[in-house]
C-alpha cells in the first residue's frame, strides 16, 4: 500500500478541523437533496456534515488513512457516506452525481496550473445537465479569476447559485465559495 504525503496529517483525527460555515450554510438552504462526488474528501469534514444534511455523498481521495476514518464516522453515525480510495483527476462522473465538490483542492500555482485547469475543464465537461460544481479556494484574486474565466470559456451555460466568503476561523483565512449549476 503506498503511502501518500496527507496520511501523517491524519495521525491527528480531525486535522482539517470542521466544514466552512458558508459552506454548510449554502448545502442547508439548498432544497434538493441529491449525491455528492467530494473529490479530495481527505478525513470527510465536508462528506460528514453534508451527509448530516440528508446527501448521499461519495467522497473520493488518495490518502488510504483518510479514507478509513471517513469511512469509520460515516459508519459509526450511520450516514449515507462513503468513501473511496482513488485518483480524483480521473475519477468519473456518472449520471448519479448531482453536485461536484472540491474543497481547498484548486491553488493554481504556476507548476499546477494546466493539470488543474483541465481538472476542471473535464469536471465541467462530465458533469449532467442541471448539476452543480462547487468550489471552495483559499481567497485571492488571480486563483478566483483563473476558476471563474475557466469557467466562463466552457461550452456551457452556468447559473450562478453562490459566489461568497466565508471566514474560516480553524485557519485564520477567508474562502471564496462559488456554486454554479449547468443549464440544459
Amino acid at each position: 500500500m503506498k503511502k501518500v504525503a496527507y496520511e501523517g496529517y491524519y495521525d491527528e483525527e480531525n486535522y482539517f478541523g470542521n466544514p466552512y460555515p458558508g459552506l454548510v450554510a449554502f448545502f442547508a438552504n439548498y432544497e434538493a437533496r441529491g449525491t455528492i462526488l467530494d473529490l479530495g474528501c481527505g478525513q470527510g469534514r465536508d462528506a460528514l456534515a453534508l451527509g448530516e444534511l440528508g446527501y448521499k455523498v461519495i467522497g473520493v481521495d488518495h490518502s488510504n488513512v483518510g479514507i478509513e476514518q471517513l469511512n469509520q464516522h460515516a459508519n459509526i453515525r450511520e450516514l449515507p457516506v462513503e468513501g473511496l480510495v482513488g485518483n480524483v483527476y480521473d475519477y468519473p462522473i456518472s449520471a448519479e452525481i448531482d453536485v461536484v465538490l472540491l474543497d481547498s483542492m484548486l491553488h493554481f500555482y504556476k507548476n499546477d496550473l494546466f493539470k488543474e485547469t483541465q481538472f476542471v475543464e473535464n469536471i465541467l465537461t462530465e458533469l449532467k445537465d442541471g448539476g452543480i460544481f462547487v468550489n471552495c479556494i483559499l481567497k485571492g484574486q488571480q486563483r478566483e479569476d483563473t476558476l471563474k474565466k475557466i469557467i466562463e470559456e466552457s461550452p456551457f451555460e452556468w447559473e450562478i447559485l453562490l459566489d461568497d466568503y466565508t471566514e474560516y476561523k480553524e485557519a485564520n483565512a477567508e474562502f471564496h465559495l462559488l456554486a454554479v449549476k449547468k443549464r440544459s
